[in-house]
């Protein structure tokens, strides 16, 4: 990214539901006080010399959810900013605990008016951190400092953007991909080179594969009861989860995984199940990822961030492992997933000026193509920033690891819709727990279009609830 004001050149800018995210009265929300002034002065940027006015160091405060082997890439990329900017701004960074635990401090302290200075919060919880209006809009400081954001993934902001406004920072971005066992393909007969690209030529896998027939695996698929890979299928056929054009041409009043297509997935999946060609592992993705890992399942359905884990089952295990994009409903459509992850978010209500522009100042190092080669490649995320994928670090990395080329051309292929940029509601987190409850009655023999639409319907009461208290 550049910036054509006097700042000079810049190398960047180019699941459970807890019980504290149930649907709240945002009457907090317009709060204002403290330096940040009312809540509408919060929601803007500060003039781009405020942190120059300031006395001293500034220190920001910032609340992330990312823990082990993630933390650690995290807490090297503080300390080099603040190496960077010593003597200027300080970023003291908190661990709040898991994403669902860490929106839920975030929602007491806005009632206290001790939000910190930048939080990391899940995709899911977009609509929420919008309507409680605490925070600053990214594409504030970007349109105050002209900032070329064209190294930004498109389909990554795009999640974040509503009305091509970027609300907040993408920082550590999945994709969900298809990995399957190549060892056991060629023992099943099939061919390692080809992977499954839709439900019936899955099943046809399946079927060679699964130990049922005589195939070399336990069983020839499985996934996790996970609802964010009933979205992804929603999705790659170019359908919209929840209604008003997913929850960006005006607020959700209702989700729609009980469409005909979405259907189409759970019959397809129950009768995987009873016909001994899957294995039912529940919705702790953890069963799921290690069947696969000790080969007892053929094909599994997962994160990009799975990649290294099941590259070192497979060596290990003296197994060869391939990966192949999502799979779509039928043959033929074109459609992309939905990223996944989460985002960077500046509070502007009761917050000084000169800690919003400091938090900036760090958001946009987050995001310089320098910092996501260092964030890919320590964690295995995707980097938001298209020049991260030529840094030479990026580059040996994905050398060492070819597979992951499949995620940056599934990102690189996927046209940017509403389809594809996913449901912006403010109760997503329970919508999501409802899609389980319909698929795992379903996998446990219901009639898969009553127990979608019954989940369906769950959820309209809280949608309303929640619409209600944020009008």
């Amino acid at each position: 990214m550049t910036t054509k004001t006097t700042t000079g050149r810049l190398r960047g800018l180019r699941y459970a539901v807890p019980a504290g995210f149930a649907a709240v009265s945002l009457v907090l929300a317009g709060c204002g006080g403290g330096d940040g002034g009312s809540s509408a002065d919060g929601a803007k940027a500060p003039s781009a010399d405020a942190l120059k006015k300031a006395d001293g160091v500034t220190t920001v405060s910032f609340w992330h959810a990312m823990d082990g082997k993630n933390a650690e890439v995290l807490t090297k990329l503080v300390a080099d900013f603040n190496a960077a900017h010593q003597g200027k701004i300080q970023v003291k960074a908190t661990y709040a605990g898991k994403y669902d635990d860490a929106i839920t401090k975030y929602k007491a302290a806005i009632q206290s008016k001790s939000t910190p200075d930048v939080i990391q919060t899940y995709d899911i919880g977009s609509r929420f951190m919008i309507d409680a209006k605490q925070t600053v809009p990214m594409q504030s400081f970007i349109d105050r400092d002209k900032l070329d954001v064209s190294d930004l993934q498109p389909n990554i902001t795009g999640y974040y953007s509503i009305d091509d406004k970027l609300n907040s920072m993408p920082f550590n971005t999945s994709m969900p991909v298809l990995y399957y066992n190549k060892t056991l393909f060629k023992k099943a007969g099939l061919d390692p080179e080809k992977a499954p690209q839709d439900l019936a030529s899955i099943r046809a896998a399946a079927e060679k594969l699964s130990k049922k027939n005589g195939g070399p695996a336990d069983y020839g698929f499985g996934a996790a009861i996970y609802g964010w890979l009933l979205e992804q299928f929603i999705a790659t056929d170019g359908k919209e989860y929840c209604d008003q054009g997913n929850g960006r041409d005006g607020k959700a009043t209702k989700v729609q995984f009980d469409s005909p297509e979405s259907v189409q997935v759970v019959t397809w999946w129950q009768k995987l199940v009873k016909d001994g060609l899957a294995a039912n592992t529940g919705r702790d993705t953890k069963a799921a990822q290690a069947a696969f890992k000790s080969g007892q399942l053929a094909i599994n359905l997962e994160s990009t961030g799975q990649l290294g884990g099941y590259s070192e089952a497979a060596k290990e295990g003296g197994w060869e492992l391939g990966a192949a994009p999502y799979p779509h409903i039928t043959a033929g459509t074109t459609g992309g997933p939905i990223i996944g992850g989460a985002s960077l978010w500046i509070d502007g209500v009761n917050h000084k000026d000169a800690n919003k522009e400091a938090a900036w100042q760090f958001v946009k190092f987050l995001a310089d193509p320098k910092s996501q080669a260092t964030w890919h490649t320590g964690t295995g995320y995707f980097p938001i920033s298209k020049g991260a994928l030529d840094d030479p670090v990026d580059v040996a990395y994905r050398k060492a690891n070819p597979l992951f080329d499949v995620a940056v051309k599934q990102l690189q292929d996927t046209k940017l819709s509403k389809a594809t940029q996913g449901c912006l509601l403010g109760v997503m987190p329970q919508a999501r727990k409802a899609s389980e409850d319909g698929l795992e009655s379903a996998l446990n023999g219901a009639d898969p279009q009553a127990a979608m639409t019954k989940a369906a319907k769950s959820v309209e009461p809280q949608i309303k609830s929640y619409n209600d208290s944020t009008k």
